[in-house]
């Protein structure tokens, strides 16, 4: 088993990915409103430090939160199966604002029914 998180930016493409989930099998997942780092440190009130200026900077414009989705997966094939379908979603997503993926396997999973 594996679990599969994707940090997604891009939230607006957020129904189509739970969609392509769907079809490519995955049963369920977990969604979670989220914020990155930078974004949180960017919008902090009494910071003077001059890297927390530059980060506003850089930040404007951008997406101040994100999704967090998370699922876990019977089988490495259905991860990368997950894995291109959001691709196919997103296009190029190699663009570092669209957001990440990573998949770590599971030792045990403990239903509670």
């Amino acid at each position: 088993m594996y679990a599969l998180f994707l940090v997604l930016n891009e939230t607006d493409c957020l129904d189509e990915i739970l969609a392509r989930f769907v079809d490519v099998g995955v049963q369920g997942a977990t969604i979670l409103d989220s914020q990155g780092m930078a974004s949180a440190l960017a919008s902090s009130r009494g910071r003077d430090f001059p890297i927390f200026g530059s980060l506003r900077t850089i930040m404007e414009g951008a997406r101040p939160y994100n999704k967090t989705i998370f699922t876990v997966v019977d089988s490495e094939q259905l991860v990368e199966r997950t894995v291109e379908a959001v691709k196919d979603v997103l296009g190029d997503v190699d663009h570092p604002s669209v957001g990440f993926m990573f998949s770590v396997p599971i030792g045990k999973v403990y239903p509670l029914n």
